[in-house]
């Protein structure tokens, strides 16, 4: 099945808000700004540095994705957002310490003009942190029609023509579903009735989707993973996804564990631990988000690994995480992971996995690339649940009958297959049997 509706080309400007205005917000502003002036390159990101296999390898067409699909450029994209801070994106990146001194220096003018706006925020929801710059209202319904009144003064001021909003803001608290998700009504009534099960993320999320802007959540958060804010994305036509960015160590998880799988190696425990020191490390110091973010990372070897399928391989896994909060770290995280397998005839076996890895750094080209692919999927006509960007996320979101896929090689070959499809190219199967026929 081919697409058959037509992409929108990009017309005038792209305004992209990020809810949080610190290490990864910043890092991905300024990046842009790096690469767009010559002075950086975009390492890490698909729609920049990715190209696309089209037809039989004997055509020899690779074309590069931003050549493929009709992505916006980055010399058209504003930036803005909401911060609890008042610091401009200049001080909040020196702050964070994620950027040398060159970068930061040339960057400077560019970050000092962008200034947060007040942010919605509760601390009963991220208990590490004590915002200054924060919205006040009746209720968290008036608080979304502020969010919703920021946009619209945002899209005038610097007249944008499109706008996407994601979430690179820090982890709230662990919530389950619950039952003012299940309408759009309910979801609206407990807004209005300031319930507890709403949590400030969850108000930029109903205000762009009733906009009719994208959203994403960076997040493990249930954000906007509940079923009135997937229902609202399919009636104001809304692209959506989440949740949680895939960077440090779960991104080497989905690439290790489908090879052991494949090779159908047993595994008896997977033990990872974190040190980090940015406010994300500070945050997750709390039990309560913690718990939020321990549920994402758990999932994905389970998913991977099937162990009802394998029950002899994979059925008594034991499998750890944590996270500590380290101040001298920084944002340089370090993620070590001890991984006993067993192979033939049960014979065990050891990995070791020591990742010094940037967080931030990491996070930047997903945000660049999740911009781009939901500003395309909102111009293909593309609504709720974007799975193909599964790629980018730990606990991705899909349909409530399905199972997220986490195999980042089946993800990666989702998205690709995707783009195919939009532009009406044939879809690679890696079959290969014609090659020999």
């Amino acid at each position: 099945m081919r697409k058959s509706a037509g992409i929108a080309l990009p017309k005038g400007k792209l305004g992209v808000l990020t809810v949080g205005m610190g290490a990864v917000a910043t890092t991905f502003m300024a990046g842009v700004d790096l690469v767009r002036r010559k002075k950086a390159h975009p390492v890490g990101s698909l729609t920049q540095l990715g190209t696309i296999r089209l037809g039989k390898r004997t055509e020899a067409r690779a074309p590069a994705i931003k050549d493929f699909v009709p992505l916006e450029k980055l010399e058209n994209i504003v930036f803005g957002g909401w911060d609890i801070f008042p610091a401009s994106a200049y001080e909040a990146a020196k702050n964070a310490a994620v950027l040398s001194s060159e970068h930061l220096a040339e960057a400077k003018p560019f970050l000092s003009k962008i200034r947060p706006m007040k942010a919605a925020f509760d601390q009963n929801y991220v208990k590490k942190l004590t915002g200054t710059h924060v919205k006040k209202g009746r209720n968290k319904y008036d608080l979304a029609m502020q969010i919703r009144d920021d946009i619209h003064k945002f899209q005038k001021k610097n007249k944008v023509s499109r706008t996407v909003v994601i979430w690179c803001g820090s982890t709230e608290i662990f919530l389950k579903q619950h039952a003012v998700y299940e309408t759009p009504e309910k979801f609206v009534a407990a807004m209005k009735e300031n319930h507890p099960a709403i949590a400030p993320s969850m108000l930029y999320a109903y205000a762009a989707i009733t906009m009719g802007i994208p959203f994403a959540n960076g997040a493990p958060n249930l954000t906007v993973d509940v079923p009135a804010l997937t229902e609202l994305a399919k009636q104001h036509g809304v692209p959506i996804c989440g949740k949680d960015f895939k960077t440090g160590q779960t991104l080497l998880k989905t690439i290790l564990a489908p090879g052991f799988k494949a090779r159908l190696l047993g595994m008896n425990g997977w033990f990872s631990t974190n040190i980090l020191g940015n406010r994300d490390g500070e945050v997750l110091d709390d039990p309560e988000s913690f718990k939020t973010k321990e549920e994402s990372k758990l999932g994905v070897l389970e998913y991977i690994l099937q162990p009802k399928l394998y029950p002899d391989l994979y059925g008594h896994i034991h499998h750890k995480v944590r996270i500590n909060y380290y101040p001298p770290r920084g944002d340089n995280k370090e993620g070590w992971d001890n991984i006993d397998i067993f192979g033939w005839l049960g014979y065990p076996m050891q990995i070791k996995v020591d990742f010094l890895c940037r967080d931030s750094i990491l996070a930047a080209p997903i945000v660049l690339d999740l911009v781009l692919f939901l500003d395309l999927a909102k111009r293909a006509g593309m609504r709720g649940i974007q799975e193909w960007l599964s790629f980018y996320f730990k606990s991705p979101m899909c349909a409530p009958e399905l199972y997220p896929e986490h195999d980042l090689f089946i993800q990666s070959m989702k998205l690709k297959n995707t783009l195919r499809w939009m532009m009406g190219e044939d879809l690679i199967t890696h079959l290969g049997q014609e090659y020999y026929d």
